[in-house]
């Protein structure tokens, strides 16, 4: 993953989750990092769990096929990770296509 693409991921996360990462971080670092709080929030205030799934879009029919596996937790940081590695890329296409438009239109 470029650079600029985890930075972008590691500040979503933070802000979202309240994550505690800093400097560069592999992909599991914050994957485990994401497990132990959807372990917290969970287990803290289910209600606010999936609210908070449904504002990041992460699709409920895959959080429930995964809700009672023994390593959900984790199944679930997974999730995030890649929702919101998907919103990062749809976001750097859309810019991308945007500017392409604003060139066409350009004298």
């Amino acid at each position: 993953m470029p650079e600029s693409q985890q930075s972008e991921l590691v500040q979503l996360l933070q802000a979202e989750w309240g994550l505690q990462l800093t400097g560069q971080v592999s992909e599991e670092v914050i994957l485990a990092e994401l497990e132990r709080r959807v372990l917290a929030i969970a287990d803290k205030n289910p209600e606010a769990f999936f609210q908070l799934m449904y504002r990041l879009d992460v699709p409920e029919q895959k959080v429930k096929a995964v809700l009672f596996e023994p390593d959900a937790a984790m199944q679930i940081a997974r999730l995030i990770y890649r929702r919101q590695l998907q919103k990062i890329e749809a976001r750097k296409a859309f810019n991308n296509a945007a500017e392409d438009v604003e060139d066409d239109l350009k004298w």
